[in-house]
Parts: structure tokens; sequence; C-alpha cells
């Protein structure tokens, strides 16, 4: 279900402790914390393996993400908008990541180019409740792209 490069990549992010959403207050905002943290490890482990490609930004309260993401092929880049936000629900539930710009251009996607990660995504997701954050999502959502 895994490749073993993704599954290299999982496991140099560090694993989040704190089970809270963003209706919680207090344990919101220390879960905020680590994953901020998992995501500065994120972004200097693919910066080590010159492998850099988002940037990535939030509200003040950490609901709702944007940024870019890139890649490059025949030596042109392509840079996307990435978009999402935290569910209520969250960590039980993942974010929705979306490429607007992809929009119906490709069938890994729903409406509002949100990317399609219900068939092997969702079910990783669920067992690692709540160690699984952002960084998690991205690379295992957009990073195989």
């Amino acid at each position: 279900m895994v490749d073993e490069v993704t599954k290299k990549t999982l496991s140099n992010i560090p694993l989040l402790k704190t089970r809270a959403s963003p209706r919680d207050g207090e344990q919101w905002r220390q879960r905020l914390k680590e994953e901020l943290q998992a995501l500065i490890q994120y972004v200097k482990n693919n910066k080590d393996a010159d492998n850099d490609w988002f940037r990535l930004e939030s509200n003040q309260e950490g609901t709702r993400w944007w940024g870019k993401a890139w890649t490059i092929q025949d030596m042109l880049r392509y840079e996307f908008d990435i978009e999402f936000d935290i569910p209520v629900t969250y960590p039980m539930t993942a974010p929705e990541i979306a490429i607007p710009d992809l929009d119906g251009k490709t069938a890994k996607m729903y409406r509002g180019g949100k990317i399609c990660m219900t068939d092997h995504f969702q079910p990783l997701w669920a067992r690692n409740v709540p160690r699984f954050g952002i960084a998690h999502a991205l690379a295992l959502g957009l990073g195989p792209w």
C-alpha cells in the first residue's frame, strides 16, 4: 500500500501526541505546536534530501492553511496553490487537501480540486490517530506526486 520511500519519509516525521481539535482551546494550542514542529522537521528533511516542494502558512488559529506546491518535470517547474481547512473532528478526520487549479483535470480529484485519498490514505490515517498530523497528510497526499 505504501512504498518504501514513503515509509522512510513518514518515519522521519515526528509523531504527534495531543488528541485535540480546534474546539479544544488550550489542548488545540498544544496540538498546533506539535503540528508546527512536525512540519518544520518535514521541511528540513526535504531540504536535506534536495526535495523541497511546498510552502505552507496558516491563519492565527491554525484552522485554515494555504500555500504552494510544485514539481519539476522535463526541466519545467509547475507550481500550484494548495489549501485545506482543519475539520472540527480533527484529528479523527484527516484534512482534505485541495489543489483548486487542477479541479476537473484529473481522475484523482474531487470537486473543488480536493485530492482523492480515500482508498489508501484514510485507513492508514485512522490507524494512526492522533499520531499523524498535517505533515503526514502532505507526505501521503501530495509527496508521491
